[in-house]
C-alpha cells in the first residue's frame, strides 16, 4: 500500500494540541511559592539544632566597597517553645568576630579591637536568620510569599537548588525591603539575599549544612559553644 508523507503543518497542530492539553499538568507539577514556604517552615519547625559554613557579601552604593566575610554559624532552639533560641556566628574572615545570643542577651566580640558589646536580645527578633532558625519566626505570618523577581530566574543554579521564593515583610521594617530564599530539594535554605530600602544587598551562601532533630547530650558541642 502506498503511503504519503504527513503534512508538517498537521504535525505541528497535533503537537500544539498536546501541549495545550498537558500545560495545566505542568503547572500543577511546579511547586507554588506558598507551598515551598510551607514545606520550608515544616522542615525547620522540626529541627532542634542547625550549623553551617557561610560566606557573606554586602554590596551597594551606601556600603562602599563590597565587604566579604566567612565562618561558621550555629543555632539551637527549644522545640517546646518554652525557652528562647540560641545563636552563634564565628567569623574567621576578614577579621575574627564572634556574635552570640543566648536568647536573653546579644554579645558581639571583635578580636582586633579586643572589645565586646552586649545588648538585649529582643531586637534580634527582627532578624530573619535568628528568628526563623531559632523557631520563633513564621514565614507566612511575617511575610508575603511571592515568586522571585525576574532577574533571578536567569541565574546560574545553586547546587541542589529546587526553587527560589521572594519574601516581603507584612509590616514595614526599617532594614528589610525584600528577601529572596534559595531552597534545596530537601527544604533547606542554601542562599539568602536581603535587600534594604537603600538598595544595599547582603548575600549569604550556606554550605556543609548539618541539622539535628533531637536535643544533644550533656557533653555536646552545643554546651561548649553557648556556655
Amino acid at each position: 500500500m502506498k503511503t504519503f508523507p504527513r503534512n508538517p503543518l498537521a504535525l505541528g497542530l497535533e503537537l500544539l494540541v498536546i501541549v495545550v492539553l498537558l500545560f495545566p499538568l505542568f503547572l500543577s507539577a511546579a511547586e507554588s511559592p506558598e507551598t515551598s514556604a510551607t514545606s520550608l517552615q515544616s522542615r525547620y519547625d522540626n529541627i532542634h539544632s542547625l550549623q553551617f559554613d557561610f560566606k557573606q557579601e554586602t554590596r551597594g552604593q551606601l556600603a562602599g566597597r563590597p565587604k566579604i566575610g566567612r565562618g561558621q554559624a550555629f543555632f539551637v532552639k527549644d522545640l517546646d517553645g518554652e525557652k528562647p533560641g540560641m545563636m552563634r556566628w564565628n567569623y574567621s574572615a576578614p577579621d575574627q568576630q564572634v556574635l552570640v545570643s543566648d536568647g536573653e542577651t546579644f554579645s558581639m566580640y571583635f578580636a582586633s579591637l579586643k572589645q565586646m558589646i552586649i545588648s538585649d536580645a529582643s531586637a534580634m527578633q527582627n532578624d530573619l536568620t535568628y528568628s526563623f532558625f531559632t523557631g520563633s519566626g513564621k514565614l507566612t505570618e511575617d511575610f508575603l510569599i511571592l515568586p522571585p523577581d525576574q532577574q533571578f530566574t536567569g541565574r546560574e543554579p545553586v547546587a541542589d537548588q529546587a526553587t527560589i521564593i521572594k519574601l516581603t515583610p507584612r509590616k514595614r521594617q526599617s532594614q528589610v525591603a525584600s528577601i529572596h530564599l534559595w531552597i534545596t530539594v530537601d527544604s533547606l535554605i542554601q542562599r539568602i539575599e536581603i535587600l534594604d530600602h537603600f538598595d544595599t544587598l547582603t548575600v549569604l551562601n550556606f554550605s556543609r549544612i548539618k541539622v539535628k532533630s533531637r536535643a544533644p547530650g550533656p557533653n555536646s558541642l552545643t554546651n561548649k559553644l553557648f556556655s
